[in-house]
């Protein structure tokens, strides 16, 4: 195998590992890993359109509608007519989606501090701005700088 490849198959077993723990850690929750990234973005976000929520996530790369109705019937997110333009709908946070995701951000603290843990002295700027190298131009990395823009 040489270098290139491993690099390529480094990124994709850390990636199905990061997902496996975390995936984990969200089962007691009753929650997978791209319904936890929904409520997240509504979380920081919301309201937002169906569109506008598929444009930051990456989980989904075409609409998220069957995760957003998944999460509609858990009583989670709630979809409401717009005020402006009742043709539009807008998506956000029940009362009990609000409490769920305070769990979910617990759960991500400790897989973070987890990682950061693992990786020890590297430092993750580095790491950062190699991947964004991958992604930049990309429909994810789109995705992941316009949730990066507003935070």
């Amino acid at each position: 195998m040489n270098s290139i490849e491993e690099l390529r198959y480094l990124i994709l077993a850390a990636q199905r590992e990061g997902d496996r723990l975390l995936s984990a850690a969200l089962e007691p929750i009753g929650l997978t890993t791209s319904q936890a990234e929904v409520l997240r973005v509504l979380d920081d976000y919301a309201p937002l359109s169906l569109l506008e929520l598929g444009e930051r996530l990456i989980c989904e790369t075409g609409s998220p509608s069957r995760l957003v109705n998944m999460l509609v019937e858990k009583g989670l997110v709630e979809r409401k007519s717009s005020e402006i333009d009742r043709r539009r709908v807008t998506l956000s946070l029940t009362i009990s989606g609000h409490q769920i995701v305070k769990k979910v951000k617990a759960i991500e603290q400790a897989f973070y501090q987890g990682i950061t843990f693992t990786l020890g002295d590297i430092l993750l700027e580095d790491i950062n701005t190699t991947l964004w190298k991958f992604v930049t131009g990309r429909p994810t990395g789109e995705a992941l700088m316009r949730r990066k823009e507003k935070l």
